[in-house]
């Protein structure tokens, strides 16, 4: 069985991606919405299908990708059945099994952290795998001061569902905070601070009661979010009104501008026309341009785009993402619902090595094009 650990560093959270060698099914766990063209490459790099988005549980500290990722690629998207949200295409309970190829993954339930927390387990031969979401980290533990948390139940779960495979078996959480990939049932038994030797359910619902954590900084956004499969319902998230289809991984950011990162720009030439905002000698210039890119500068938009399509959706880039994010503000109170900003704008895009042209190979370099 292939197993690639993934790593989203700004919620520290841990993808997998699973699959079966021979038949080429795949599962991917806990993916994050920032992270979506990186995860659609490394499946399109490596000649896989994806057939299961699957989350440990409902997530506070970041917004799943597993709507996006349903909508891109055709998989089916699996949550417990005690999570609260009805979204999902599978919803799971103890004991259900989701399979790939000649694999498949085992739900065991591990309330605590959450009330629709599960940790799914994997077997290939004699190795045994345990993906535990926020149930059990690496010499730690979920907190379980919100989403119906309880520290006793999170006790159990973890001694009866997890502590109870063979010893051998690697343990693969959802978050490190410290740098660590992966850890083993024996090593948590033995060395885990909190649920670990000879601690008690008692002794660890005092540890719980007495961590005084801050909620997570992304709460506000993700738990909406992740209620919709991380779409959520009656919010502009994406640019366009909820329950429509979304043309594009997009966040809006504290300042309120729609962004899409360069990376889906790049791997999506199509789907979006693009708009760059600079003046013409930038263009031209040593950042140059993205191919297929139209100049019309910032103070020219708002008068060019009264012809523009509104229905076709719209990339804004500029140097940096200042005037493009300017750009998709006014264009935003004009109306139009599928746009976003670059983010980073051309530096970014250079930063990432991705391709660029100029004035001599791009015959749309000179001037505002027709509409």
């Amino acid at each position: 069985m292939f197993v690639r650990q993934l790593f989203d560093a700004d919620s520290s959270t841990y993808t997998y991606l699973l699959a079966d060698e021979e038949s080429r099914e795949a599962v991917l766990i806990d993916p994050v919405l920032e992270q979506v063209e990186r995860d659609l490459a490394q499946i399109h790099d490596l000649g896989l299908k994806l057939v299961w988005v699957v989350d440990t549980h409902v997530h506070a500290d970041h917004v799943t990708a597993s709507g996006t990722l349903r909508d891109k690629t055709g998989a089916k998207t699996v949550l417990s059945e005690r999570a609260g949200t009805g979204c999902p295409d599978v919803l799971v309970k103890q004991g259900d099994q989701l399979p790939f190829g000649k694999y498949a993954l085992e739900v065991r339930e591990t309330p605590g952290h959450t009330s629709g927390c599960v940790t799914y387990v994997a077997r290939a031969g004699e190795q045994t795998y345990a993906f535990t979401g926020d149930a059990l980290l690496i010499r730690g533990s979920g907190r379980t001061d919100f989403q119906q948390g309880d520290a006793r139940t999170l006790y159990r779960s973890v001694h009866t569902q997890i502590f109870s495979l063979p010893e051998n078996t690697i343990v693969y959480p959802a978050h490190d905070y410290k740098g660590r990939s992966a850890s083993s049932v024996t090593e948590e038994k033995r060395l885990n601070p909190r649920l670990g030797g000879s601690r008690t359910a008692d002794e660890f619902a005092e540890i719980m009661t007495n961590l005084k954590l801050a909620h997570p900084k992304q709460i506000d956004r993700a738990l909406p979010a992740n209620l919709q499969c991380g779409v959520p319902s009656g919010l502009r998230v994406d640019g366009e009104i909820a329950g429509q289809r979304r043309w594009a991984p997009i966040e809006r950011t504290a300042s309120g501008i729609l962004e899409v990162s360069p990376e889906w720009v790049a791997t999506n030439p199509a789907v979006a026309r693009l708009i760059d905002v600079r003046e013409p000698a930038e263009f031209v210039g040593p950042l140059g341009h993205i191919r297929g890119g139209e100049l019309v500068p910032l103070g020219n938009v708002e008068r060019d785009a009264a012809s523009w399509d509104r229905a076709r959706p719209l990339v804004l880039v500029c140097r940096s993402g200042g005037r493009s994010g300017k750009a998709a503000l006014a264009l935003e109170s004009m109306g139009f619902q599928k746009l976003a900003s670059m983010s980073g704008g051309m530096t970014r895009w250079a930063e990432l090595g991705l391709p660029t042209v100029d004035a001599s190979s791009d015959a749309a370099a000179s001037a505002s094009p027709p509409v």
